[in-house]
């Protein structure tokens, strides 16, 4: 038996996303930007793409650029809010627990004068309200905070701090919403939200292409230079296998979705208690209520190496991970358990379990034998 709980890194394609990609690749392959019959097709493949996105954000069509993916969207979100508001302060607010794609491009504009705020979080990776109304004051011009973390799963109070700058046009809010994208109701233009995130292969579509929702009334300069695709937005070429996939992914995820993430938060809780019955001396590290996404579950096997884990349960065909597959290859320790004041022992023995609507409680079944097996197996080594 296969088991894949890694879609917090990606998730398998839908059986209809991977036909519509195939179909563009084969049959409408035109430029968008053509004006023959053939560009015309393309063009209305990113159109009807666009539509039902939009739709699933409650946010106008022109509100959504198709982008490469969330890291193309993070950058050009805040590189490009910070220097459209930089005639009106310099400071930055965002959290300790941010995706690479949001830390390292806040370092960049640190080293550029922008006076950046780290908001601290608690032991589940939430951040404290009450911190982040001593750091907004009238020098604030870009508050970016995501919506899920990727390695805890933890929901942030996204419309409390949409609250404190709703009546400040000289302030961006940006969401990194590429976790909950799917998975949690958001409706930025609602919200208060100005500029959101998203990624296809994080809801079961291709890799390679994501989206921002920019609000009709936000002006922020473009990070690519040309022809002046994407509402002048984003130059280049649109990626219509990309979006057309992406369109048919986030058709299929939106339809009966009520029922679809009550099944994950079903089969996840059945995992986690599971876990807790058979196996001694573990942490959750997740929010084990509401506050948590009902696809991500962290837990630390104390006594253990994670990675040793990871690789036994590989042996098994069942697919785990240690944290964010952006920076897994890197050797040095979860920025976001440490954070969130994780010992080493509890990072060291940390894995995340990320789910998707095609696991089932049988396969949890699978995976509760063989990870206690497997952690059985490790302590035994270890105390030698």
């Amino acid at each position: 038996m296969l088991v894949y709980l890694d879609n917090s890194a990606t998730t398998q394609p839908y059986k209809e996303v991977t036909h519509t990609v195939a179909e563009c690749f084969e049959e409408n392959y035109g430029n968008p930007s053509s004006l023959h019959r053939m560009g015309i097709k393309a063009e209305k493949a990113v159109k009807a793409a666009r539509k039902i996105i939009s739709a699933s954000l409650r946010a106008e069509e022109n509100e959504i650029i198709f982008t490469s993916g969330g890291t193309e969207s993070n950058n050009m979100a805040v590189l490009g809010a910070a220097d459209a508001l930089k005639r009106y302060g310099h400071r930055i607010i965002t959290s300790s627990v941010e995706h690479p794609a949001i830390i390292n491009v806040c370092k960049a504009l640190e080293e550029k004068g922008f006076d950046v705020r780290y908001l601290n979080v608690d032991d589940k990776g939430r951040i404290d309200i009450n911190e982040f109304n001593e750091y907004y004051n009238d020098n604030t011009i870009l508050i970016s905070v995501m919506h899920v973390n990727n390695e805890m799963g933890t929901i942030q109070p996204i419309e409390e701090i949409a609250r404190y700058k709703k009546k400040n046009e000289k302030v961006f809010f940006h969401v990194d919403a590429v976790q909950s994208y799917g998975k949690i109701e958001i409706f930025p233009g609602n919200t208060g939200i100005d500029l959101l995130s998203v990624s296809a292969h994080k809801l079961h579509g291709p890799k390679g292409v994501g989206g921002l929702y920019i609000n009709r009334n936000v002006n922020i300069p473009p990070l690519l230079f040309g022809g002046q695709q994407e509402n002048m937005f984003r130059s280049g070429t649109e990626n219509v296998p990309g979006i057309a996939g992406f369109g048919k992914a986030v058709e299929i995820t939106f339809s009966d979705f009520q029922n679809r993430i009550e099944r994950i938060r079903k089969v996840k809780e059945y995992l986690t208690e599971g876990i807790k019955d058979t196996i001694k001396d573990v942490r959750i590290n997740s929010y084990e209520d509401q506050r948590c996404a009902p696809h991500i579950v962290n837990i630390s096997f104390l006594g253990i190496r994670g990675e040793v884990l990871l690789h036994m349960l590989e042996q098994a065909d069942i697919y785990i991970s240690t944290g964010s597959a952006c920076s897994s290859k890197k050797r040095s320790k979860s920025h976001v358990l440490k954070a969130a004041g994780l010992s080493d022992a509890e990072i060291d023995g940390a894995v995340r379990f990320s789910l998707s609507e095609f696991n089932t409680i049988e396969e949890m079944e699978y995976v509760l034998e063989h990870l206690k097996a497997s952690v059985y197996r490790i302590r035994k080594i270890m105390r030698k």
